[in-house]
């Protein structure tokens, strides 16, 4: 297989670096595309061994091609792009809020997928939903899937408009859970710990938590209910939560977000 990136930010090259770890990929047939020549030796500079160039035919020899580019930047890479891609390629699209009949009617292309990771897939630890166009042969869509698990899980949806919905709960969940240990942090400072003595207390409880949610076969009302004792400290603190509608702000949040991926997808 041979794999295109256009858009090498961090995104991109995450999804790049998880194609070459898992040797899904042999370097010499990574192409990471630079917009101009500066853009291109940029891309030298900082991956040496991988080939780079601007765009051009040659992106036709390649069997998938990744759009990783900023949504507000996708209108002006598309007409450079829609003139080199063939009809046997597969287009694949990471940017938020685009849909699939944007994507192909400015590409003038068919065979086109649209993904939403979030960013723990820097770590190989990600979650992507995505959706593919009709023309997708299934043999491709298994191809781009397991590109996708390089960085990961991913999670196939055939009502792409769930989308909005996957970028509303897990692309921008990561940082619903920094503002919570933000959150707690500042808290532990207010008892009197350093600050990082409160954030190494914050961060092991955080990740020892999400182990044990992981791992038990309990559902999460189980797991606050062995935390909680009747009477005690837990109890008090989450009566606060609840007098403070928490978890129905933290849902209104989610939906707001909803909203906007939608609305993005419309501008």
């Amino acid at each position: 297989m041979r794999i295109a990136i256009l858009g090498c930010g961090n995104m991109g090259m995450a999804f790049a670096k998880a194609f070459l770890h898992y040797n899904l990929v042999a370097r010499p047939d990574l192409l990471l595309l630079g917009r101009h020549p500066d853009h291109c030796q940029r891309l030298t500079d900082t991956h040496p061994g991988l080939p780079v160039a601007e765009l051009s035919p040659a992106v036709g020899d390649y069997d998938v091609v990744f759009v990783a580019v900023k949504p507000q930047d996708f209108g002006k890479v598309a007409p450079r792009l829609q003139p080199v891609l063939r009809p046997g390629q597969v287009v694949v699209s990471i940017m938020a809020g685009i849909p699939i009949a944007r994507l192909q009617r400015e590409l003038g292309h068919r065979q086109v997928l649209r993904a939403m990771p979030n960013t723990p897939a820097l770590l190989g630890m990600g979650i992507t939903g995505f959706s593919a166009s009709p023309e997708v042969e299934r043999s491709r869509l298994h191809q781009v899937e397991n590109l996708l698990n390089a960085t990961g899980r991913s999670i196939f949806l055939e009502d792409e408009s769930l989308l909005d919905a996957v970028t509303a709960v897990s692309g921008s969940g990561p940082a619903y859970f920094y503002y919570i240990v933000q959150a707690m942090m500042r808290a532990g400072q207010e008892l009197g710990f350093s600050e990082s003595v409160a954030g190494l207390l914050v961060k092991q409880t955080m990740l020892g938590a999400y182990h044990l949610l992981n791992t038990s076969d309990k559902t999460p009302d189980e797991l606050i209910a062995a935390v909680a004792s009747k009477g005690g400290t837990t109890e008090a603190a989450l009566r606060e939560f609840r007098a403070g509608g928490l978890a129905e702000t933290l849902t209104a949040g989610i939906k707001a977000a909803q909203h906007r991926a939608t609305e993005l997808a419309k501008e």
